[in-house]
């Protein structure tokens, strides 16, 4: 028995082993460049996926430079600009208080000017009123005979429409 478990598991090694080759045969004749075929395929897509990978990654980096300087060229101009407008804005402030000093100054001058005329104008009126007044008052003293006390009360009372004049 111990022939026959030896040769039919000898049998059964050769068979396994023809099948086998047989097997490997085949799949060399009909499969294997399909197979070989699928997998060059797959490793041409991993590879040109790394690669555009790293491109895109080279990309993102040069995008991502690219925009760190126009951020900082912005903020640059953005300063520039504000430090722009400060200067404007003080030349303007300066400008406007020249120009309200003048306004007030030439306002000033005009003003006392004409309180100067109106103050001309007024002593011009009040001396001639006085004058009329005098010579007003020298003609009623003239033609009327007037004691004293008289002469006094018709003064008084003269100065005294004067002084509310």
């Amino acid at each position: 028995m111990e022939t026959l478990i030896n040769s039919t598991s000898l049998g059964n090694i050769i068979i396994v082993t023809g099948s086998f080759l047989l097997l490997l045969v085949l799949v060399k004749i009909f499969a294997w460049e399909q197979i070989t075929g699928i997998f060059k395929a797959r490793e041409e897509k991993i590879a040109n996926d790394i690669d555009g990978a790293e491109a895109a990654r080279q990309k993102a980096e040069s995008l991502a430079q690219k925009r760190e300087v126009e951020l900082s060229q912005a903020k640059d101009e953005a300063g520039q600009i504000i430090d722009d407008a400060k200067e404007i804005g003080t030349a303007k402030r300066e400008q406007i208080l020249a120009d309200a000093k003048n306004e007030v100054s030439r306002l000033k001058a005009k003003a006392n000017q004409d309180i100067a005329q109106n103050k001309a104008e007024a002593l011009s009126s009040v001396k001639g009123e006085v004058a009329d007044l005098t010579v007003l008052l020298a003609e009623k003293i003239m033609t009327a005979n007037l004691d004293k006390e008289a002469q006094s009360t018709l003064i008084d009372r003269y100065l005294d429409e004067l002084g509310d004049a």
